[in-house]
């Protein structure tokens, strides 16, 4: 029977980047399935924030207004997501935009008033830890809005949309879905890890028991405000490594930057990961 091989101390001070790790590993014929995803995911992932810096220069330059919606279930990775698009951005010209429940006095007043207010100025990338489709399915389904106060929002929205497209403003709407199970997973991790237990809310526990609620309010924004000049890209994320690679090719795949013909990565996003509404609606998307 082969000895087996292992990595020694010498072995890890020898090496100088990844791609040493990975021939070393081949050399030893040790199984790395894990750790070879791993290693080309980080690789991949900085490449793309690489470019990620690029068009942001590109749009501080040309004075372009971009937002990117991040919504989904709970626990479909958004704030990961985000994470990775602004880990390496200037903090200048990029915001993010995670508003707390109104106050009594932005009750009062225009849904859309307090979300006016933090669209992106001009050079600037906004993104958007859930949006104004607050009012579209998590507000329906947990009871925080009337009847008459939702079907006003399905109403206005696509208007409004209309005029920051008009107006030149950039509107990506991105979806992450995940399955039931896989959100009951994320869940459980949640609970288990104290760094993770904050992000465990009151609303967070219904998202299982109201899962049929949230997937009928969910198709019924899709049929209303998804729209040819701002459109819903759905994304699957029960693979969270390969969500966040797909939604960061797709926001790139958008712009006409400048140095984009010299990217060493695939730019164009997978078209099983990353779908527009009508597409996803045909392979039943959650």
């Amino acid at each position: 029977m082969p000895t087996k091989e292992f990595l020694t101390a010498e072995d890890f001070e020898n090496l100088q980047n990844s791609d040493d790790l990975k021939t070393l590993i081949n050399k030893k014929d040790i199984p790395f399935h894990k750790v070879n995803n791993t290693l080309s995911y980080t690789n991949e992932l900085r490449l793309l924030q690489i470019e990620l810096v690029k068009l942001q220069r590109y749009i501080s330059g040309q004075n372009k207004r971009v937002a990117i919606i991040f919504e989904g279930r709970d626990a479909a990775g958004k704030g990961g997501n985000i994470r990775r698009f602004m880990e390496h951005l200037n903090p200048r010209s990029t915001r993010l935009v995670a508003l707390n429940k109104p106050t009594e006095v932005e009750k009062g007043q225009w849904y859309f008033q307090r979300y006016i207010k933090e669209l992106p100025n001009p050079g600037e990338i906004v993104f958007f830890d859930r949006s104004w489709y607050n009012r579209a399915v998590v507000e329906p389904v947990m009871g925080f809005c009337s009847e008459k106060q939702y079907k006003e929002f399905l109403l206005q929205v696509p208007e409004y949309e209309h005029m920051m497209y008009e107006d030149g403003v950039i509107i990506i709407k991105f979806w992450l879905s995940i399955t039931k199970d896989e959100q009951a997973k994320r869940f459980d991790a949640r609970k288990e890890n104290p760094l993770k237990r904050w992000k465990f809310s009151p609303v967070d526990k219904q998202g299982q028991i109201l899962w049929d609620k949230y997937t009928y309010y969910k198709r019924e924004m899709f049929s209303k405000t998804h729209t040819t000049y701002s459109p819903w890209m759905i994304i699957k994320t029960n693979d969270k490594k390969v969500a966040r690679l797909e939604a960061i090719r797709h926001v790139l795949s958008k712009f006409d930057y400048e140095g984009k013909s010299d990217a060493e990565v695939v730019l164009n996003p997978d078209p099983n990961v990353v779908m527009r509404y009508y597409r996803s609606n045909i392979h039943q998307i959650e």
